[in-house]
């Protein structure tokens, strides 16, 4: 009777312990820029992933789990983000989102093949998802895109013909360069300027006097960091230079336009996400708002859509499994995120359409959606 009631015993216990296994929570990675010149981006960041969590996790988590985020700091560099994502591996997460900027996803793609989990970036220079590494997935539209938006808004609708193109000199911005010469080159046009500038720059006078040596009338610019894009925005005006600017989606986050007040005041851009652009963004914009009291911007709609992408392809693939996980994110289509509607192709893009907004009298105003099929 007594080794009956020990193996009972056992048995109750083992079937305890698969029952704790079976509710751990599904845990997640998040390399984020905590510190650093960027931490303010990082904190929209996790605001819009935290946003999400709390969403999935009230509706009864994924796979009857509720999901944990484990964040690690990048510290806004791309060292950093290596580390981050090294980090992360060893604490046994199923994926990872982040981190947003096109150099940092550069520095840690190899260290991403290696892991062989699902990565959800946000850096939209078009290089990231062509290296071969299948575990690359990206919620922003890539730079082929924004490109000839910014061209076909800037000529068409704007009429200017006299281009200066300024970009940072990262991944990011020279790969946005690059396709912005492309998409004018398309429409017979070789811009009097193009001009690089190191991130973190603290004076842009030598910029801003190239451009208006150059006689340009509009602006087209990829900036990759908030901060930079004020003082510049200050500077032209400051310097008397008056032309259109049409801008990457840093023209138009909350910390330049912060920065910049008045300066940029009137300015086009390029943004991947706008409140007002579709049904979700703007469900998305009136949740944002009640929690945070504040207005989102791409830096915390991205990791949002990340994050609900990732919780889509988990419970499709009924199973934490990376290899599972990754061909179920693959085969999304047709899903309505706040920055589009998804549609993934082998390379890890899903979306392929930008809006243009406006800055009016400090508000982002949406002006137009442009979507390509290829």
């Amino acid at each position: 009777m007594r080794r009956i009631t020990m193996m009972v015993a056992v048995l109750w216990a083992a079937c305890w312990a698969g029952q704790v296994a079976a509710a751990d929570p599904i845990r997640i990675g998040l390399v984020d820029e905590t510190t650093g010149p960027q931490a303010e981006a990082g904190v929209l960041t996790l605001r819009g992933a935290q946003l999400a969590l709390s969403e999935i996790n009230a509706a009864g988590g994924i796979l009857g789990r509720q999901v944990q985020l484990v964040i690690e700091d990048n510290q806004s560099t791309n060292p950093g983000t290596v580390l981050a994502y090294s980090k992360l591996v060893d604490q046994k997460v199923v994926a990872v989102i982040g981190p947003l900027r096109s150099t940092q996803v550069q520095a840690a793609s190899p260290t991403i093949a290696k892991a062989k989990l699902p990565a959800i970036i946000g850096g939209s220079d078009p290089s990231l998802t062509r290296v071969n590494n299948p575990w690359i997935f990206r919620v922003r539209p890539n730079d082929f895109y924004s490109s000839r938006v910014v061209a076909e808004f800037g000529t068409k609708d704007l009429g200017k013909k006299k281009w200066a193109i300024i970009h940072s000199t990262d991944a990011f911005g020279a790969g946005g360069m690059n396709a912005l010469v492309a998409a004018l080159k398309a429409q017979g046009i070789t811009p009097v300027l193009v001009q690089g500038y190191t991130n973190n720059s603290q004076d842009f006078t030598p910029v801003v006097l190239a451009i208006k040596k150059s006689g340009a009338d509009i602006i087209g610019s990829y900036m990759t960091n908030s901060p930079d894009v004020g003082i510049f925005a200050k500077q032209l005006k400051q310097l008397g230079v008056v032309a259109e600017w049409v801008g990457s989606s840093s023209v138009v986050t909350d910390t330049a336009m912060k920065l910049a007040g008045t300066a940029l005041h009137g300015v086009h851009s390029i943004a991947d996400f706008t409140p007002d652009a579709n049904a979700e963004s703007k469900a998305y914009t009136a949740k944002y708002r009640a929690r945070y009291k504040l207005d989102p911007d791409v830096y915390s709609s991205w990791a949002y859509d990340a994050l609900r992408v990732l919780a889509m392809g988990i419970a499709n693939a009924k199973s934490t499994d990376p290899e599972a996980i990754r061909k179920a994110i693959v085969a999304i289509r047709g899903w309505k995120g706040v920055e589009g509607t998804y549609n993934f192709d082998e390379k890890g893009d899903g979306l392929r359409g930008y809006n243009v907004v406006k800055n009016v009298a400090g508000k982002v105003t949406f002006i137009r959606h442009i979507d390509f099929k290829d």
